[in-house]
């Protein structure tokens, strides 16, 4: 494998992806709700999810990951740390309610991860509850964390925003889930081992006209939202389409995760040109 390769295996394998994805939706929310960005909390939200995907990832128990004996897996592990130390240098400068914001998200996110439940179970195993899971914990980092970092109101607009996020990464999982179904065990009862693939794109299909007719419950539209979440729309409907459970092998951990990425881009142009 030629070191290019190796490179952005490891920007993959290393949450670098998904991280990054989290900070773009975070400046879709700066772009949609008007509101300043809180460089603490981008930096925080960056590097602290790439801790806290790679602990999930490689480790869910505390000791499988420090004894991880893998050399890729020990590279990320160090990486990992490090990327911790900066969250925590960034996490100290915010305020006291931004604080309270992440203690509950860390506390969901421990509950996706850790056996708390009785016996050896958590969240993660229980089926479908586990993207939902995902879904809110996102949402609140990318829509309600930014609010909380400038002292802002959480008023209508935002929830509602806030609601259409979480459908935004529910969407985004199914691929995920579909792969997963030549992975996963029969007792963790996804999406897709429920009622199959075909049901799970139809169910993908319909939260994606829900999320768009979302955006008319909002106080305030503006064209660049309407025009944005409308490509949007038809991204994730193209998405629910083309999706199959026998997928290239990058197709849902850089194209499906790239989504944010482009849709940030895409808002970008539209709120210098419209």
């Amino acid at each position: 494998m030629k070191w290019p390769r190796r490179i952005f295996d490891f920007y993959l394998d290393a949450s670098v992806h998904a991280s990054l994805a989290i900070l773009c939706l975070v400046y879709c929310t700066a772009i949609l709700l008007d509101i300043p960005v809180e460089v603490h909390l981008v930096f925080f939200l960056f590097f602290g999810s790439i801790s806290c995907y790679n602990f999930i990832k490689y480790g869910v128990e505390a000791k499988k990951y420090i004894k991880s004996v893998s050399r890729q897996h020990k590279i990320i592990q160090y990486f990992s740390f490090i990327c911790l130390f900066v969250a925590i240098y960034h996490f100290i400068h915010l305020n006291i309610d931004t604080w309270i914001g992440i203690g509950i998200l860390a506390a969901m996110a421990g509950l996706y991860a850790l056996p708390l439940l009785p016996g050896p179970k958590n969240l993660r195993s229980l089926g479908g509850i586990k993207i939902f899971l995902v879904a809110l914990v996102w949402a609140g980092a990318t829509v309600i964390l930014p609010i909380l970092a400038i002292r802002g109101t959480l008023s209508w607009d935002v929830w509602i925003e806030g609601a259409q996020r979480t459908l935004l990464v529910l969407i985004l999982m199914l691929p995920f889930e579909i792969r997963d179904l030549n992975y996963d065990p029969p007792e963790l009862r996804t999406l897709p081992q429920r009622y199959g693939v075909a049901k799970t794109k139809i169910l993908g299909a319909l939260l994606t006209v829900l999320f768009f007719f979302m955006t008319f419950l909002k106080d305030g539209i503006g064209e660049v939202e309407l025009i944005g979440k409308g490509f949007l729309f038809l991204g994730m409907g193209m998405l629910m389409f083309i999706t199959k459970r026998n997928q290239t092998q990058y197709f849902a951990s850089f194209w499906v995760e790239a989504i944010p990425i482009f849709w940030w881009a895409l808002l970008i142009c539209l709120h210098r040109f419209v």
